[in-house]
């Protein structure tokens, strides 16, 4: 197979910045399917895409977000039967998403049983205008108001402990460029955005962020992976093998098809633990149309 020849060595480091990515999906469990759907359709403005029930596996899913699966990062959504709760642990943070006023969408949230931590208004010394809420299953979103944008699910935050590293790990495993870089030693923190382009305010990022002296956090089990997509999945797992000799993490998934929808994918853990999904990008576009989505 063509796709397995040639993936070894530096040139494929290279290869993978010019590889074609997007952020396709972050998969993440919720304790009632319907009202995590009609929640995010109500208060957010997302769509639902497509949802299915997997009895003989105890589960259902939903596919949400603000455009088609081809063009847009969506959220998966997963109901394990009879598990109405999960514990978020402090290693993933929030979404983000982009709209042009945030404050009726705050108020939604208030009437809807959300949670508004953080009430609309500027960042100290800046112009963003921003709010945290949480929805039912206690995940956090980050409402940004900003101009129109093609991807208004905008952000995945996670907590980092070596920024530099991860960083460093986004860019060589996966061609991720820094696009936004703030270090603030009175507050003790320190945030980088990764992700495509050259804007950050048109497309889907990673937001890393680096808490000093804070060493170690805690997995959960209810954000469960981002899913990324590529020309090429035995390329890609090559290189992120090679970075992981580096700067640490593993493959977890070995490159090839899946047994049953034939889409191939590989998977791996990152310096701190998260793990991420390579889907290969035609395979993911026919399997979303083998699905009738």
């Amino acid at each position: 197979m063509a796709a397995k020849e040639n993936v070894t060595g530096d040139n494929v480091l290279e290869w993978v910045k010019n590889d074609t990515h997007r952020f396709l999906s972050a998969v993440i469990k919720v304790g009632d399917l319907n009202r995590t759907v009609e929640f995010y359709k109500e208060c957010f403005g997302m769509q639902l895409l497509s949802q299915q029930e997997f009895p003989e596996e105890n589960y259902s899913k939903a596919i949400v977000g603000f455009g088609p699966q081809e063009s847009h990062f969506v959220l998966e959504l997963i109901y394990i039967y009879g598990v109405e709760k999960y514990e978020l642990g402090t290693a993933w943070g929030h979404f983000g998403i982009a709209a042009q006023d945030i404050y009726p969408i705050v108020e939604k949230v208030r009437q809807l049983g959300g949670v508004v931590t953080k009430e609309p208004g500027k960042n100290e010394g800046g112009s963003q205008v921003y709010a945290f809420v949480e929805d039912p299953n206690g995940y956090s979103f980050e409402l940004l108001q900003r101009g129109p944008t093609p991807e208004p699910l905008c952000q995945i935050m996670l907590q980092v402990t070596d920024l530099d590293r991860t960083i460093s790990f986004y860019e060589k495993a996966l061609g991720m460029n820094m696009l936004f870089k703030y270090d603030s030693p009175q507050d003790q923190f320190a945030i980088a955005m990764v992700g495509y382009g050259s804007d950050q305010t048109q497309t889907t990022v990673i937001e890393l962020k680096y808490n000093y002296n804070v060493t170690e956090y805690t997995a959960g089990n209810a954000y469960v992976h981002a899913a990324i997509g590529t020309s090429d999945v035995y390329k890609s797992a090559a290189a992120v093998a090679l970075v992981t000799q580096e700067l640490g993490g593993k493959i977890t998934h070995p490159p090839g098809p899946n047994s049953v929808t034939n889409t191939k994918t590989t998977s791996f853990l990152d310096p701190d633990g998260r793990t991420t999904v390579l889907v290969d990008n035609e395979d993911y576009l026919q399997e979303i149309k083998n699905n009738g989505q």
